[in-house]
């Protein structure tokens, strides 16, 4: 490889880096449980991944998730969902709080990544 493709990608590597600092307001992304029989405490948006904005991607990614008895998220896995928004949703459920229980609990989970500004 060349040292002027190595200073092209590198170059790139850095601008999309930068790109994922850069603070824009949240696109409507709603969410909903399907089986998740606790009560939901703190819920956290996910953050409408950049490239998808640029690219108008819209749809649902839907996790199975498993709830640990402190109410926090112990484990999430997608079951669909667009490659792109997939990340967004991990993050933003893994961060979300039940109410505690005496055991684990699981369910599915869908948040729904819509519209662009």
């Amino acid at each position: 490889m060349s040292l002027r493709t190595m200073r092209m990608w590198m170059g790139a590597g850095l601008l999309a880096a930068l790109a994922t600092t850069i603070v824009l307001p949240p696109l409507p992304a709603s969410a909903q449980d399907e089986g998740v029989s606790r009560k939901l405490k703190s819920r956290v948006a996910p953050t409408y991944p950049e490239i998808a904005r640029r690219m108008a991607i819209t749809g649902k990614v839907k996790l199975a998730v498993v709830i640990a008895a402190n109410g926090n998220v112990k484990e999430a896995k997608v079951i669909g969902g667009h490659p792109i928004l997939v990340n967004a949703a991990m993050d933003a459920v893994k961060r979300w709080k039940y109410e505690p229980a005496s055991i684990e609990s699981s369910g599915t989970v869908e948040i729904t990544f819509e519209g662009q500004r």
